[in-house]
């Protein structure tokens, strides 16, 4: 692996009072890959970022990049964070107000020589989109063009490795969506092996070939977008991504029962012995529930909101069983109505009951 990550572990606070903000997280990347790690706030996904960069030291673990040894706790190596190459963007841009768009580039390559020097600079204008202003001042550019600065001069030192951290949070909604998709494009054409991170699910899928969910130090999981989504390993990721409930399950063959019916497409489900008495619970999320007024099974639409080409209605059946559905916003119905669902579900995802 590119960038491997060995049982890392990081503690704040005074001997007798230490948190663990980290705690023994394994990962790794592969040259050129993106990889995001999401999960909520306190969650420790800075912090690790923090410890691969080298500005806070190991508690327990190892770091290697490129099969180099940049930190490990056993032997006390800390591999000063400036003789990493590892290049930053945080959620401030942090240009310097007083210069020029491609003085703010170049800064880090005042060793290069002049020629050298200016030829890399406009390489990363020309990579971000900005030749045209190269020489406007930070004050005179957009949000998203100030961040575009900030990662073309994170890159034009070539880092080994580049980490993100949160670099769209103080843009707006659409704003961040284009630039996500701009910044895997950037990445992906130069080469660069990333890690970022970040709050924002949408965000993370649309970015990352691999995908990271912690929690309270942990990581609860680390595979590609689709398989975290689709098949996420632990219960706290199921609840996590996307919008889904849990439903009574009981667990019949390779089928399960549901108050949805029987889910026939349960090539996935462990056998009946997996659980006491076969007794389950099964995620469905918002898209395994589809609005067919010929379907038998009828719900009432508790609450619903509008989110342009679809509504999320939150539904009850008539046994109390709650679910989530995303319905296209042409089915306008009121709340208090009762309307058809049936579950369309590809990956049948089981946990034993809470």
């Amino acid at each position: 692996m590119f960038l491997a990550l060995d049982g890392v572990g990081l503690q704040y606070g005074q001997r007798g009072a230490k948190v663990a903000a980290v705690r023994g997280v394994s990962l790794g990347l592969g040259r050129g890959e993106l990889g995001v790690l999401i999960g909520p706030s306190g969650c420790g996904k800075t912090s690790l970022l923090r410890a691969i960069a080298g500005l806070e030291t190991l508690d327990s673990g190892r770091v290697r990049l490129e099969g180099e040894l940049l930190a490990d706790a056993a032997s006390g190596l800390q591999l000063p964070a400036e003789q990493r190459r590892i290049g930053l963007v945080f959620q401030d841009f942090a240009l310097f107000p007083h210069l020029t768009v491609d003085a703010n580039i170049g800064f880090g390559l005042r060793a290069h020589k002049p020629a050298a020097r200016q030829a890399r600079i406009h390489e990363m204008l020309d990579l971000v989109g900005l030749e045209h202003a190269a020489k406007r001042m930070p004050h005179q550019l957009s949000g998203g063009q100030q961040q575009r600065v900030a990662l073309a001069r994170a890159l034009a030192p070539a880092p080994r490795l580049l980490l993100l951290d949160e670099p769209f949070s103080s843009l707006d909604v659409d704003l961040r969506e284009s630039l996500s998709q701009d910044l895997r494009a950037i990445l992906k054409a130069s080469g660069t092996t990333a890690l970022f991170v970040t709050h924002d699910q949408a965000e993370a899928f649309a970015i990352g070939d691999r995908v990271g969910v912690m929690q309270q130090g942990l990581l609860e999981q680390w595979d590609e977008p689709y398989t975290v989504y689709h098949r996420p390993a632990t219960r706290f990721v199921a609840d996590f991504i996307g919008h889904g409930v849990f439903v009574p399950g009981q667990l019949e063959g390779q089928q399960v029962r549901t108050p949805l019916g029987l889910l026939d497409n349960a090539q996935d489900c462990p056998l009946p012995g997996a659980y006491p008495g076969g007794r389950c619970e099964v995620l469905l999320r918002a898209d395994d529930v589809v609005h067919d007024d010929a379907a038998p099974v009828k719900a009432c639409i508790e609450h619903k909101v509008f989110r342009g080409a679809e509504f999320l209605y939150t539904l009850r059946l008539a046994d109390g069983t709650r679910l989530v559905a995303a319905v296209p916003s042409h089915h306008d119905h009121h709340v208090g109505e009762w309307i058809g669902i049936k579950a369309q579900v590809d990956h049948v995802v089981t946990f034993g009951t809470a």
